[in-house]
């Protein structure tokens, strides 16, 4: 039986290879490598992809449980929206080749492949990303699960109160312009990429975008009923499950492998090594921070600090994933965590209502990131001798990101809340979203509302 086993599995594996190999006669044999580098891009892709997973129950777990089917259903929608959007306009504009400040051709991405693996005569017009050699549709992927990370940031900041086809439009928006225009200064070969601004995995890309975009939005939406009193008073509304978002928290570290990870695009052992371990010490750091900085600005570890506080040192590592020794990604870390809970409590003074700290994670440590990038880099790092000039390109990025993210996001939100509204009415708002906007609840066999 042992040898007819054998015999089998032999007979089996000749009809699969025989073919292939007689196929392949007379042609070019296969890029090892370039199929290695496609794997890698489109596995890693698919773990950002799953980090919506993580957002959408990190949002709805630290809201309340009569705006869970809402919440929930944003993150879902956001990324269909992002994919249109994405395909349609935005990848071009980013990518394409056009001018300094965006790309001019390439829609519904109709330009050529212009990997070096398909040869010159296919060199096509997305010219930025020449670097990688993985097939078009695959860069297409990797940065399209990217952009629709960038527009579920702004979720969580305007949660509870937003009308839902008002933040179906801004995604749609967001996605097709706000986000790939300034993406294109940075990856897609624009002016800051000239200046030589850095930002490897999107600490601004990616977070300061998304977190000026959830800054204004909430702003412009106004705090949710009784969150801050006549008195200045502040007044904590707790989410209705911790466990769901301690859940989602170590989701969207484990995405974060492929956020950071793959943005290589190509297999490379020790590069991705490096990386990934930068990116988890910086997680872990950030996780320790928070926990003894809320300790000693609350008088308690608090968990929903300690779990922004992962993701702040995940966000702070992004930007410099590549170039930062362990050390100095450890420091990044510890300044993430510190940094995003004393940001929360500034935010709540000013009443910028925001329930799960979105602005705190992803814009302040977006922006500490990118800064942290002009430090901690091993080769032009101030703290590693590279003198003073790479940090202040970083600083030229970050405030050129934030004038024109906060005008675009403005002019956005503004024109959405003039054709269609911006914000629920005061009794759907005390009856919850799920009911209002959906017309059912994540919980209908408890009577208790939250």
């Amino acid at each position: 039986m042992k040898r007819l086993s054998y015999f089998i599995l032999i007979f089996v594996l000749a009809i699969l290879v025989i073919p292939a190999l007689a196929g392949a006669q007379g042609k070019e044999a296969p890029n090892l490598k370039v199929m290695a580098d496609t794997v890698w891009v489109l596995i890693t892709a698919t773990l950002v992809f799953f980090m919506n997973a993580g957002f959408a129950t990190v949002e709805s777990g630290l809201c309340r449980a009569k705006n869970a089917v809402n919440i929930l259903s944003k993150n879902v929608i956001v990324f269909c929206v992002t994919s249109l959007a994405f395909w349609a306009v935005g990848f071009s504009l980013m990518f394409a080749d056009g001018n300094p400040f965006l790309g001019l051709d390439g829609f519904f991405l109709l330009g050529l492949d212009n990997s070096p693996a398909v040869g010159e005569a296919y060199k096509g017009i997305y010219s930025s990303l020449n670097w990688t050699s993985v097939p078009l549709y695959a860069k297409f992927f990797f940065q399209l699960v990217f952009a629709g990370t960038a527009a579920t940031i702004v979720s969580g900041a305007v949660a509870e109160r937003i009308k839902y086809f008002s933040f179906f439009a801004f995604s749609f928006l967001m996605g097709a312009l706000i986000y790939p225009i300034q993406g294109h200064w940075i990856w897609g070969g624009g002016w800051l990429s000239q200046l030589g601004f850095k930002d490897f995995a999107g600490s601004t890309v990616v977070h300061s975008i998304g977190g000026w975009a959830a800054l204004v939005g909430a702003s412009l939406l106004g705090p949710r009923l009784g969150k801050y009193g006549s008195d200045g008073k502040i007044t904590p509304i707790p989410g209705h499950n911790l466990g769901m978002a301690t859940i989602g928290a170590f989701i969207l570290w484990i995405g974060w492998f492929g956020f950071n990870g793959g943005s290589t695009m190509a297999a490379d052992p020790q590069p991705i090594s490096l990386i990934i371990l930068n990116t988890n010490m910086a997680a872990a750091a950030g996780g320790v921070a928070a926990t003894f900085a809320s300790y000693l600005a609350l008088g308690k570890p608090d968990l929903s600090m300690l779990l922004n506080g992962i993701l702040a040192g995940l966000v702070g590592i992004t930007a410099g994933a590549d170039g930062a020794t362990v050390p100095g990604s450890i420091v990044i870390g510890l300044v993430a965590g510190v940094l995003v809970v004393f940001s929360v409590i500034f935010f709540d003074r000013i009443k910028v209502d925001d329930p799960v700290g979105a602005i705190s994670v992803h814009l302040v440590n977006g922006v500490w990131g990118t800064f942290a990038v002009g430090l901690f880099h091993r080769e032009v790092g101030l703290f590693y001798g590279g003198g003073p000039k790479q940090l202040l390109i970083q600083i030229a990025g970050i405030l050129a990101v934030a004038i024109f993210s906060s005008l675009a996001n403005l002019i956005v939100w503004k024109i959405i809340r003039k054709a269609m509204g911006l914000r629920v009415s005061e009794e759907e708002e005390m009856e919850g979203l799920d009911i209002g906007e959906h017309g059912m609840e994540a919980y209908p066999d408890f009577s208790l509302k939250l």
